[in-house]
């Protein structure tokens, strides 16, 4: 469960970091895994995708965020990507004093125009900053010398993050941003770094926390934006809805959910057409070392109904924990039951087939036991007796109160009670993998794993596997 700090610092985190790497990467694996990257913007010049993100600098084990810059990256086959490294930084903004959070890059008469989010020098909190540059990839410049939304600003967001920026067909450019259920948007001149009447406030965007994402397909404004709301994930958790509107400042119409939660708290999206096939760019928690801190972008296909409406998008695996053990898996057909589970966490994750990406996956939720400390079981039972010569945890670490284990071990019910089974390898405790158990097979209708956490921790399991 994440604590107050964490839920706050979620709400901020629409920023967006990220470091890039030269070498291929598959779709829907990160883009890059030599730096950790959140918080993507998408771009298409000619032939060319460009991502931008933000740069998650935290340590690992880290508790909130460090992020001092912005990085591009770029592909012709939306596959393989081009680090182009840190493009712009916080000391480009004289005004500004920390913190690169999520950002965007538009563009206009020739020019490139990446707006920002950062904590400036200056009375309130965050601001959003404009940069300019001749080429999608610059060099960039402070475009105002100042914020273009401050918390100054009449009618401004609770928290002034996350601008995304739209050019109609009409040349009229649009600026949307916002965190704490607030929301906004204005017009912008077409100098592109001043605002062009009054900041409004958009009904209808349900459940909006933060990270919107403004677009149109087929005459018809689409908003894509992070929610936290319990119909859509689990607590301080985020995913992304979004609305429809026929005119750009709406009223909008929520449609639904496009992207259920991710292995991180934070979530933010990013939708381009490339090549005739559209994507959802996001981060997650997936790459190795990863977590709510260090997260990393990739980008999965997006399909369209024909109504217009967006059909959710299947996130694929990316590299983590790698492929489950062979053999058949008894764990599918059996009745788990636990010595305790959180009551917002779920026992049924550990047997429902999931790949986890890594350690902090709660794509398909996790089992924990917070705030319990010691020794706790999980146990499955069959109608009849099953075969098993080994058994798989991959571990659930949420970087807070529950940890990796500090031992574990299996039973096995003889008939008359639980015992240990006899033979058993070592029960492995670590991170973004299947620990695999083996032993001469038995022959039972109920199986445990006992689980002893660290000093001042719980345990919790993603997937427990039992085959054969």
């Amino acid at each position: 469960m994440r604590r107050l700090r964490t839920a706050v610092l979620g709400a901020l985190a629409a920023l967006g970091l990220v470091v890039a790497s030269a070498a291929p990467a598959p779709a829907a694996a990160p883009i890059t895994t030599s730096v950790y990257t959140a918080d993507p913007a998408a771009l298409v010049v000619g032939d060319t995708l460009y991502v931008y993100t933000g740069r998650d600098e935290a340590p690992a084990g880290g508790s909130g965020f460090v992020m001092r810059e912005w990085h591009a990256f770029s592909s012709t086959d939306a596959t393989t990507w081009t680090s182009h490294g840190a493009r712009l930084k916080i000391s480009d903004f004289p005004w500004a004093g920390a913190d690169a959070w999520a950002s965007e890059v538009e563009p206009r008469n020739g020019k490139y125009y990446w707006y920002t989010s950062i904590n400036g020098n200056g009375p309130g909190w965050m601001d959003i900053g404009v940069a300019v540059g001749d080429s999608p990839l610059g060099p960039f410049r402070d475009a105002k010398g100042g914020p273009l939304i401050s918390d100054s600003t009449p009618g401004s967001s609770p928290l002034n993050i996350d601008p995304t920026v739209f050019t109609d067909d009409d040349g009229q450019a649009y600026i949307y941003w916002g965190s704490y259920w607030g929301v906004r948007a204005a017009k912008l001149k077409p100098d592109m770094i001043n605002l062009d009447g009054p900041v409004v406030t958009p009904q209808g965007v349900t459940n909006f926390w933060e990270a919107p994402w403004m677009f149109k397909r087929d005459g018809t404004y689409y908003l894509a934006y992070a929610a936290n709301d319990s119909g859509c994930s689990q607590p301080n958790y985020a995913c992304i809805r979004y609305a429809t509107a026929s005119n750009p400042l709406g009223p909008w119409t929520e449609r639904g959910v496009v992207l259920d939660q991710v292995s991180s708290t934070t979530n933010h999206p990013a939708i381009v057409e490339f090549n005739g096939q559209w994507y959802m760019v996001y981060h997650n928690a997936a790459a190795p070392g990863g977590g709510d801190f260090r997260r990393s972008v990739t980008l999965d296909k997006l399909y369209w109904n024909a109504d217009g409406t967006m059909r959710k998008v299947v996130q694929t695996s990316g590299p983590g924990g790698g492929q489950p053990p062979a053999g058949t898996n008894h764990a599918l057909t059996a009745t788990a039951s636990t010595s305790y589970v959180s009551p917002w966490e779920t026992l049924a994750a550990v047997n429902d087939g999931h790949v986890p990406a890594n350690s902090a996956d709660r794509g398909h939720g996790a089992y924990g036991n917070w705030n319990h400390q010691g020794t706790e079981w999980l146990e499955y039972r069959w109608p009849s007796a099953q075969s098993v010569d080994k058994v798989a945890a991959y571990w659930f670490d949420d970087d807070q109160g529950i940890d990796l284990p500090a031992s574990c071990r299996v039973q096995y019910w003889n008939g008359g009670g639980y015992v240990d089974v006899p033979g058993q390898s070592a029960c492995g405790v670590a991170a973004n993998t299947y620990n695999v158990t083996t032993f001469p097979a038995i022959s039972t209708t109920r199986l445990r794993l006992n689980i002893t956490s660290r000093s001042g921790f719980s345990t919790g399991v993603l997937e427990w596997m039992a085959l054969s």
